[in-house]
């Protein structure tokens, strides 16, 4: 440069710090310990919980408080998995932290990058990541600004072009005069845009939530009623109208279902582990088994990210033989240092067997480079069509760029003289035909999930017609829908054109998030995968979002998944998981919200004619531990790998609502038996109770069928179990043996029980189950 450059003093340095005109602005849009301990126990169901817990402890009621260990361990898992999560994505960062080259008082010196301040100047070469906003002020550089805009060509960086934080110098080099530092940054702004936390998109924990609020209406004025007439009306004194009340307010709240869901994400979560996919969010897994629409990315997911030579043919007898240290002395002495670049050098070896007298780097503007050599002559590579007119090209280059390969051509002359903007007459040298490969077992991932009703739209910063042929050679169908959508500016229009195309390219950050938008308006359940700042939004707007581990740091942060090989043809796995965890979700959950039913229909018939509610809490803990949580957790790691076709919430309670109806009916005729033929309040009871459990039983049975080794045993055990420990703790369970004499109404009542399950179930749920 002629004139040098000094840069700041260390005063004007000191002076930009004191205002807070350095670029130490903390980017991390992570949760935070706090904020996930928040998510996990500020919910409206773990408060009611409590509050019946508090009740209960007041009173004196400790043996009634097994309960909370089941909201304990929901949320203890909950907690440590999102924290285990978020702290292994810290740990993957690989963002510029690195130290950068900054002029000070005349003076070139390394210092790490949060700590440039407004108006230093930075030195720029080859391979430098831009580590905040800038200018230049010197030198002629080429940028790769792919993870901002998602576009991979290089772009020309001259004297007072703008150079963007994140970018990296692919050739060249120079210096830039920082203007942005910390906030004001564009990526930091992008991220930003995407720090709020996206609501929970779970169908499951939505359900769970539906029930509490539904509960919540009545749990207080319910427990009210109950209360008031077990203390005041039946004068049951203060502990008894306590524990009655609060068994069926208990029963409402399905704390099983909450904890079975947990464990069941958490061994998705553990599994998914092995096949290195980051879950950050156990939900998302859930989600992720919903998802019909699915936007990919091109580069770094569909390929590989990584070009690699595919074929040379040398066209020039004449230098054939040398062939190899020609190359081999272009690379030697050339500073290009972008991707295509790094696929030429992995294929061929250097070599200074020619001396370099000028060189020109590689523009993406020119499309070429050039370098003479002594007694050599001139050597260019770069385009075919910006080489060689039409007439010259081989035909190599059309059936290659058919293939939808790159093409690059190498040119020779015997003349030593070029400029930037001339190249003197060239003879065809060779044709060198670059491969971004496309992921092993892509095509087979997109056939899957084409097979299992996944739509895919392709979504890119790069040119329309090379993704669509990434996306024909991946197998994709109707790879040949494809639109620029540079040329669209209007937002309603590209809303507009969601459904019309298979491919979009030149997509801006804003325009990715539009088209994920557009398609939830549209009813779909949209996954996203990225690895830019760039996809940032729209990774935020998505219901599942799906990073690369090789991607940017802030980007995985947001995500839900993080591919840790970068490799998203293990999608169909998170698929299976998800699918697993919904359907023997599902498939149990109608055990749950039995309980549910009857102890709200049971309420009402309890406030309507002021008797006690049957069921004392301990009574329903057992019930919960024996009949919801053992079968139901060894049920939930089967493997069910069918596509979710029924809503959650609706198909539960209408397989649960004949349990809960013949529950109901045998307390209600328990109760009138016992009436009519003066039996004791505890043998009653002891009826009642049993008459419960042999209806929970034969939910489980049902949920068990088909049988198999696993499930028939479950079913025996659950049956036998329960009847077994009722009678080992009945004093705790405030129980009898059940009296010989009694033996007969129970078994009578079990087989009219039975029929009337048939029944009910034939009517009220077909053939809804397997």
């Amino acid at each position: 440069m002629k004139k040098k450059i000094v840069g700041l003093t260390t005063e004007e340095v000191t002076a930009r710090q004191k205002s807070g005109q350095q670029n130490n602005y903390d980017q991390n849009v992570a949760k935070t310990n706090k904020e996930i301990i928040q998510d996990n126990v500020l919910t409206l169901f773990n408060f009611l919980n409590l509050m019946i817990g508090i009740l209960l402890a007041a009173v004196g009621a400790f043996s009634n408080l097994f309960f909370m260990v089941i909201i304990i361990v929901n949320i203890i898992i909950g907690v440590t998995l999102e924290i285990r999560a978020r702290n292994l994505v810290s740990k993957l960062s690989i963002v510029n932290q690195e130290l950068v080259t900054v002029i000070r008082n005349g003076v070139e010196i390394q210092i790490p990058s949060e700590e440039i301040v407004i108006d230093d100047i930075v030195k720029l070469a080859t391979g430098d990541q831009v580590p905040s906003d800038m200018v230049m002020v010197g030198g002629v550089l080429e940028a790769n600004e792919a993870l901002l805009t998602g576009e991979s060509d290089l772009i020309k960086k001259d004297h007072d072009d703008e150079l963007l934080s994140g970018s990296f110098i692919a050739s060249g080099s120079g210096y830039g005069k920082v203007i942005h530092v910390g906030k004001d940054n564009y990526a930091t702004k992008i991220a930003d845009e995407a720090k709020v936390h996206k609501p929970l998109t779970s169908e499951l924990v939505s359900s769970i939530r539906k029930i509490s609020k539904f509960t919540s209406y009545i749990i207080v004025p319910l427990g009210v009623i109950l209360f008031c007439e077990a203390f005041f009306i039946r004068d049951s004194g203060i502990k008894s109208s306590v524990i009655s009340s609060a068994a069926a307010l208990l029963g409402m709240l399905p704390k099983g279902m909450v904890l079975l869901i947990s464990i069941a994400l958490a061994t998705a979560v553990a599994k998914l582990a092995k096949k290195e996919v980051l879950v950050q969010n156990m939900y998302s897994v859930e989600t992720l088994a919903h998802v019909d629409v699915i936007c990919l990315d091109k580069t770094g997911t569909i390929t590989e990210g990584k070009m690699k030579v595919n074929d040379v043919k040398v066209l020039s007898t004449a230098h054939e033989a040398d062939f190899n240290e020609i190359v081999g002395s272009y690379l030697y002495h050339s500073t290009d240092n972008n991707i295509t670049m790094h696929a030429i050098r992995a294929y061929f070896e250097e070599s200074t067997r020619f001396d370099c007298l000028d060189s020109l780097a590689f523009s993406s503007e020119r499309k070429w480079g050039a370098m003479s050599f002594e007694g050599l002559g001139t050597v260019a590579l770069g385009a075919p069509e910006r080489l060689f007119s039409e007439d010259n090209l081989p035909q190599e280059i059309y059936e290659a760029q058919k293939e939808g390969f790159r093409v690059l051509m190498l040119g020779i002359s015997d003349s030593l003289t070029f400029s930037e903007n001339a190249l003197p007459a060239m003879t065809p040298l060779a044709v060198l035909t670059i491969d971004d490969p496309i992921r092993q077992n892509a095509n087979e991932t997109l056939a899957y999930l084409k097979n299992e009703g996944v739509d895919i739209k392709v979504i890119s910063g790069d040119n329309p017609v090379t993704v669509s042929n990434v996306a024909r050679r991946a197998g994709l169908e109707n790879y040949d829908k494809y639109i620029d959508l540079s040329e669209v500016t209007n937002d309603e229009e590209v809303r507009g054109l969601v459904n019309d195309y298979r491919v979009f390219g030149r997509v801006s950050p804003k325009q990715k998030k539009i088209l994920v938008e557009e398609l939830k308006n549209q009813g779909h359940v949209v996954a996203m995968t990225g690895d830019g700042v760039n996809d940032m939004l729209a990774l935020k707007e998505a219901d599942c979002s799906i990073a690369m581990a090789e991607g940017d740091n802030a980007t995985r942060q947001v995500a839900n998944l993080v591919l840790m090989n970068s490799d998203f043809t293990t999608l169909p796995d998170v698929l299976f998981e998800g699918r697993r965890v919904v359907n023997n979700v599902t498939k149990v959950a109608s055990i749950f919200f039995i309980k549910t039913i009857y102890s709200l229909i049971l309420s009402l018939i309890c406030v309507l004619t002021t008797i006690a509610f049957p069921f004392i809490p301990i009574q329903i803990t057992l019930l919960d531990l024996a009949i919801e949580g053992y079968p139901s957790f060894f049920l939930s790691f089967e493997n069910d790998r069918r596509k979710v076709t029924t809503k959650f919430l609706p198909t539960a309670l209408r397989r649960a609502l004949p349990n809960a109806i013949l529950v109901v009916f045998n307390v209600v005729i328990v109760y009138i038996m016992g009436q009519s033929m003066g039996w004791s309040e505890l043998t009653t009871t002891t009826l009642m109770y049993y008459m419960l459990i042999a209806v929970s039983c034969m939910a489980v049975v049902k949920a068990c069928l088909p049988f198999n080794p696993l499930r028939l045993f479950l079913a025996v055990t659950t049956v036998i179990g329960t009847y077994v420990a009722a009678m080992l703790f009945k004093g705790l369970l405030h129980l009898e043996m059940l009296p010989i004499a009694i033996l007969p109404f129970f078994i009578g009542l079990v087989i009219i029980t039975l029929i009337g399950k048939l029944v009910l179930d034939k009517v009220l749920i077909k053939k809804e189950y397997r």
